[in-house]
């Protein structure tokens, strides 16, 4: 399917309705966890209900509608219905401030809000002084009466099935006026003043992201997607994309807690995913067998060295031999096909993206039989622009580029530029910001640092802002060192390390709570979290894996120092990005004088 026969993702949309209309679309929960079922069919009658209900209420080409919510079928739902409509869509993480969701919906003037529930609408009824331009809230779950500023999904459906009555084909002639280069969606992201920045992708950038997708040949209509992620962030957004092009089915569950009980019920062909969802997995399986102890124990760590062993051998190219084929034949009988039936037995591979995946992890997960395809993209360059094909593919890169998209790797600083069909418009009212990233001839400055090899692979080093510049000069990339303590050691959860301008490398390191929990449970000591981490076996445990760490690391690189935190790093103190990223400089901030005394 041709980009070229879509002038935008509503003509898309109609066309795989149209297409398909009784294949399955989508499968979601319902409140008593049971799985409700869509049709493309079913789709299009609700995505145009909504559409309607929003040209009822005035909505007007590339006006913004923001979602404020999780991932849900409804998300997708009302997505479908803005860019329908003709207007274009604000993304706003449920776990965002009243404050901050106010700024965006103000900045991105954004006339309808759609809330998921009570909690959501109560932070727009706060801020209400703040969003004189916003027409109407509608809500996904049923809320409080708060008079006729807030209604329900169902009352704009109905409203749009009256409006659609009224006026007969109004609905085409909408979708036939809407351009390539029409705004579709609009993201913020995190600032460099502290303020988000909203990223403006068009139409014409979704349509190539999709269809550059589809032509990769990964996927088909065979295929089913577990589909968890945030469709506030560009990676979740795209796959919503690539379904409409490839057609797919999608289920559709943005709760977390469910997600490893859920593979075992959906038994996905394929999922996305960031590198914390795999770290937590792999040390949910270590600490698990660590437990266990004895033969079990044993047999795991066989296993896991046979298993690494294949994977490095594939990688190169190389034959296994008989002997080493009958062992990994014992260890997948004996260890990873129970691991394969937690993902529902169907996985055909993962995606990773949204941060670096240590090659650690990923050979682990190879060895077992179980592909993890890494990827590489921004917001402003839609997400998806580099990727691993099952057919092609290096750990420690991110494979070759999606479609037409172009690559450069600067003279200077050995920036990553990226130039293509799927770069953003601009920065919303930031023409200062947005000459900054985008030069005259389109060229996006990524703020990666990287390299091509002889294959073309794209290898990621670090982020151009966060590499570690010693007191020596000696240049750091602290994110692979991170990477590999945090598989030394399952029970760490976020790993800092520091080092900018200083003599040596330091480190913040916190724990994850369910890892050491267990951990306390098999040692016979009991205590808070808090409490847990101030303890010399702990800090002991810890010790072991940065020494391991640093007999591997030149000598420049390691660590000498490092502190464990008595809580985990969260979206809500402001340490992570909804996307679970670590932001670094508010870290250290937060804890400058704990670094300061590393180096008295």
């Amino acid at each position: 399917m041709s980009t070229q026969s879509f002038e935008s993702i509503a003509a898309l949309f109609l066309h795989r309705a149209a297409s398909t209309p009784d294949a399955l679309a989508y499968r979601h929960p319902r409140a008593d966890d049971s799985w409700a079922s869509l049709t493309w069919r079913q789709t299009a009658e609700r995505v145009r209900r909504i559409a309607c209900g929003l040209q009822a209420l005035g909505l007007q080409r590339e006006e913004r509608c923001a979602i404020q919510s999780s991932t849900r079928i409804e998300w997708i739902l009302a997505d479908l219905g803005v860019l329908c409509a003709g207007g274009a869509t604000t993304t706003i993480y449920p776990s965002n401030t009243a404050t901050d969701c106010a700024f965006i919906i103000d900045d991105s003037a954004s006339r309808v809000v759609f809330a998921e529930d009570e909690a959501q609408v109560a932070k727009l009824v706060a801020q209400r002084p703040q969003l004189a331009q916003v027409i109407r809230v509608i809500t996904f779950e049923r809320c409080g009466d708060h008079g006729d500023w807030v209604m329900d999904l169902n009352q704009l459906e109905e409203l749009g099935r009256h409006f659609d009555a009224e006026h007969p084909g109004r609905y085409e002639a909408i979708i036939r006026t809407i351009t390539p280069q029409q705004l579709a969606t609009l993201i913020y992201t995190s600032g460099t003043t502290g303020r988000p920045k909203g990223v403006e992708l068009t139409h014409d950038c979704w349509l190539f992201e999709g269809a550059g997708i589809a032509d990769l040949g990964l996927l088909t209509t065979e295929d089913h997607q577990y589909l968890w992620l945030p469709l506030s962030h560009v990676l979740g957004k795209v796959l919503e994309l690539a379904q409409l092009h490839i057609g797919f089915p999608t289920t559709v569950d943005g709760r977390v807690p469910k997600l490893i009980e859920n593979l075992a019920v959906v038994r996905p062909t394929f999922m996305a995913a960031s590198p914390r969802i795999f770290e937590k997995v792999y040390s949910k399986v270590l600490t698990g067998i660590a437990e266990a102890g004895g033969v079990k124990r044993s047999l795991f760590h066989w296993a896991e060295g046979v298993g690494r062993e294949v994977s490095r051998r594939r990688q190169r190219g190389q034959t296994l031999g008989l002997a080493l084929a009958a062992q990994h034949r014992l260890a997948d009988r004996l260890v990873f096909a129970k691991l394969r039936q937690r993902f529902g037995g169907r996985l055909r591979f993962f995606i990773s993206g949204a941060a670096p995946l240590s090659v650690d992890i990923a050979e682990f997960f190879h060895g077992a039989g179980i592909l993890i395809l890494e990827g590489y993209g921004l917001t402003e360059s839609s997400a998806g622009s580099f990727i691993n094909r099952p057919s092609a593919y290096k750990f420690g890169t991110v494979g070759h580029p999606i479609g037409a998209t172009e690559v450069r790797i600067a003279d200077e600083d050995g920036e990553i530029l990226l130039r293509g069909r799927g770069v953003m418009r601009g920065y919303h009212n930031l023409p200062e910001q947005t000459a900054e990233a985008l030069s005259a001839d389109g060229w996006l400055h990524t703020g990666d640092i990287g390299a091509l090899d002889p294959d073309g692979f794209l290898r990621i080093t670090d982020r151009k802002k966060d590499l570690i510049k010693t007191s020596g000069g000696k240049y750091i990339a602290p994110q692979a060192i991170e990477g590999k303590l945090k598989v030394l050691c399952p029970h760490l959860s976020h790993v800092l390390v520091h080092g900018d301008r200083r003599n040596f490398c330091s480190a913040l390191i916190t724990l994850d709570a369910e890892a050491l929990a267990q951990w306390a449970q098999q040692q016979g000591v009991a205590g808070t979290h808090a409490e847990l981490t101030a303890l010399p076996q702990v800090h002991a445990l810890v010790q072991r894996a940065v020494d391991q760490l640093n007999g591997r690391l030149a000598s420049y690189e390691t660590i000498k120092k490092f502190a464990l935190l008595p809580q985990d790093f969260t979206v809500e103190r402001g340490e992570l990005t909804p996307s679970l990223k670590l932001k670094r400089k508010v870290v250290e901030e937060q804890h400058r004088a704990l670094l300061d005394s590393f180096y008295r």
